[in-house]
């Protein structure tokens, strides 16, 4: 049996100072189900997002620190009380809102261009309602495409998809520089 000598957080800690961080972050709408989170926080760890913005009910660190593989000290969270809220934020801070939506005039994930002119935030939505309304007008909305016979991912997976494109695309346009 192989065993490690060291533990995740030392893990953690070593490959901090060689981790990459992207003008990226990621929001979440009112989870109730603290399992998402926790894998939100975990995938805004694995690729590189500096903050996890989350709209509605932040649940204690315990409850998160589990299913973020203990990621949740590598993350910094800001809890918004409203949508509003959030997108005046964004506004006044120059990030541009990408909200993984499906929606009718939602663009492909396939053919859309992320724009790293500014930061970005991609946003994720509830998986009972969706991203609200008011975040869907200041957004560049895209779908995830899926030929199979499913039509919609949980939340955690399609953050997952959304922010490994978003990464690519930062370093293939970085790379032609």
């Amino acid at each position: 049996m192989i065993t490690r000598s060291e533990t995740r957080r030392e893990r953690y800690d070593e490959k901090l100072k060689t981790a990459k961080k992207y003008p990226i972050s990621l929001c979440a709408i009112n989870f109730r189900v603290d399992d998402n989170l926790g894998y939100l926080v975990r995938s805004a760890a694995c690729f590189g997002a500096e903050r996890l913005y989350v709209i509605g009910h932040v649940p204690e660190r315990s409850n998160i620190k589990a299913t973020s593989g203990s990621l949740i000290d590598y993350v910094e969270i800001i809890q918004f009380s409203t949508p509003s809220e959030f997108v005046a934020r964004m506004q006044l801070e120059g990030i541009k809102i990408v909200a993984g939506e499906l929606v009718e005039k939602a663009k492909s994930l396939i053919t859309y261009n992320f724009n790293f002119d500014r930061p970005i935030c991609v946003v994720v939505g509830n998986e009972e309602t969706g991203v609200p309304t008011e975040i869907l007008q200041s957004a560049d909305v895209v779908h995830i495409p899926m030929p199979g016979v499913g039509y919609c991912l949980n939340t955690s997976q399609a953050a997952n998809i959304l922010l490994y494109e978003a990464v690519k695309q930062f370093e293939e346009k970085n790379e032609k520089d």
